[in-house]
């Protein structure tokens, strides 16, 4: 075999690990860890924003204006490093903030799956129990059982991992199966 077909053989194999492999697309771990980056990502700001009026006496805002309009290159600072670690956090939350969105708007189950991610992962207080979140959802989701609850979240955790991450190869030939008869 040469070297270039065993490259391309093991790059299809790590594709195709990525795309069947649940720890590549873990919604579940990535909406527990909301509420924690959320409060980390506040942190930091405001602790970039303190640190850097402590030591410059101006608002960073300010400085940044200042500096892009001077022409002057930041690359390479530690004030790029915490800006640049800032703002691929922030675009971590952004991504699931809209597609939790468009789940909400355009799904047929998506006001009751929005509540129910809403009030399990992405709400600031975080609830003791389930029972505190079922608490929570009566007003917006009628006759809510235990078991209810738990089946529907599985199911806009589903939902909401089609959007973040579409259809895996696993979730298409189950789709597929369904319309092409088997073979005999």
């Amino acid at each position: 075999m040469t070297q270039e077909r065993k490259v391309s053989m093991a790059g299809k194999r790590k594709q195709q690990d990525v795309t069947e492999d649940p720890r590549y697309h873990d919604t579940r771990k990535l909406l527990k860890k909301y509420r924690d980056v959320s409060w980390s990502l506040e942190l930091s700001v405001q602790r970039l924003r303190n640190q850097f009026h402590v030591e410059y006496g101006t608002d960073i805002d300010d400085f940044l204006d200042t500096v892009y309009l001077a022409g002057a290159d930041l690359g390479g600072t530690e004030l790029e490093h915490h800006a640049q670690c800032i703002e691929r956090s922030h675009k971590m939350l952004t991504l699931l903030e809209n597609a939790v969105e468009l789940l909400r708007n355009k799904h047929k189950n998506g006001e009751a799956y929005y509540w129910i991610l809403y009030y399990s992962y992405l709400s600031p207080q975080q609830y003791q129990n389930t029972e505190e979140i079922i608490e929570q959802l009566r007003p917006h989701i009628r006759d809510i059982s235990r078991t209810t609850y738990f089946r529907k979240q599985e199911q806009a955790i589903q939902a909401l991992s089609a959007i973040l991450w579409g259809y895996t190869a696993q979730d298409s030939n189950a789709i597929l199966a369904g319309f092409i008869p088997p073979q005999t």
